[in-house]
């Protein structure tokens, strides 16, 4: 038992991946608001809709402000709870805005001593009638954020655009990981069959390469569920007119390691075999590299990390989120090597009944 711990570890490593990852909640947070338009000089009455909220359970009173920058922002003249996830609040625009855009978005900052700080950007757009940015500072009465509560209890971010489906940072993103490190596990079986030309290294190669393939299709499978979900209805789950970069170049890569076991099939000789994919998985690893991470960065694109987008910062994960995702990147590969290995078994035994 004590050579198999691993393994022991691995399934209770994402048996907490699962169960933490998900039940538990995500904070706070502002789904909607109506109306989403206004012009200068309007008493705005705004019906907001919370997400995991508890509005009514304040035992003090609902706060909101419009932000317009990181100094300047107006307080709510008025705020009506209607229930634990819905509000109505009320703001006096001022006739010209202390800006020289005709249209300007603002953020709406909700705040009580439950729920904490909830914040939903872009939530206004107020269209000025005429630009006087002179007149804007005289009329702007501002009102500072201060003393925001802290929502208490362990929970996950709420983003405006992921919502509950950032779940799936546990799965998706975490599968590739473990692809990563089981295709690294395969070319360094391939480098060991090069130098000593045992097959056992070819067979070791094999198996961890074919199950590196088969948490990639998981992976490309579960991203591009997500990206139905969070970019939008008019997305489609897979149009090569509309595809995303990443989405194609990681289509791209899969294909090359296809290649691999296409190649392993058009020989008889396992020696001639070995020797080939052996050569072949490290030029598809070598491939993979560039198509997945560095050609995505070198475009636009909607998937984090490409296009000078980032990836894993801030936004995308919290310390709560990194108790759960780094453990099961291990989990999953973990996971991925105990499954090598039975396959690595398997192919030893049908090579075993082939030869007998």
């Amino acid at each position: 038992m004590k050579n198999h711990w691993w393994k022991a570890l691995g399934v209770i490593i994402l048996l907490y991946t699962f169960t933490a990852g998900m039940l538990l909640p995500l904070k706070p947070g502002i789904v909607a608001v109506n109306p989403s338009a206004v012009r200068t000089g309007d008493t705005v009455t705004l019906s907001v809709q919370g997400y995991n909220t508890f509005f009514t359970q304040s035992k003090t009173p609902v706060r909101a402000w419009l932000k317009l920058d990181e100094q300047r922002a107006l307080a709510a003249k008025d705020i009506e709870v209607i229930s634990d996830n819905a509000l109505r609040v009320s703001f006096d625009i001022p006739a010209h805005l202390p800006v020289s855009r005709r249209v300007q978005d603002f953020t709406l900052l909700l705040d009580n001593d439950v729920d904490g700080a909830s914040v939903l950007p872009s939530a206004l757009l107020v269209t000025q009638d005429s630009i006087q940015p002179e007149r804007g500072e005289a009329l702007w009465a501002n009102s500072p954020i201060t003393d925001l509560h802290e929502k208490s209890g362990i929970t996950f971010p709420f983003r405006n655009i992921l919502a509950e489906t950032i779940r799936n940072t546990y799965f998706h993103v975490a599968l590739w990981f473990a692809m990563l490190f089981l295709f690294i596990g395969g070319v360094i079986s391939s480098v060991r069959y090069l130098a000593n030309n045992d097959l056992n290294a070819d067979y070791r190669a094999q198996a961890q390469t074919t199950v590196g393939l088969i948490f990639g299709l998981l992976g490309l499978i579960t991203g591009i569920i997500w990206a139905r979900n969070t970019w939008g209805a008019g997305y489609k789950f897979w149009n090569l007119r509309e595809v995303d970069v990443k989405q194609a170049m990681t289509m791209v890569a899969l294909f090359v390691y296809l290649a691999y076991f296409v190649l392993r099939m058009a020989f008889e000789d396992a020696e001639r075999k070995a020797r080939l994919s052996a050569v072949y998985n490290i030029f598809a690893f070598v491939a993979l590299i560039p198509l997945i991470y560095v050609v995505p960065r070198l475009t636009d694109s909607l998937h984090p990390g490409s296009g000078g987008n980032p990836a894993l910062g801030g936004e995308d994960l919290d310390n709560t989120m990194r108790m759960i995702f780094y453990p099961a990147i291990i989990g999953w590969t973990l996971l991925g090597f105990w499954m090598a290995q039975l396959y690595y078994r398997l192919i030893k035994a049908q090579m075993r009944v082939d030869e007998g």
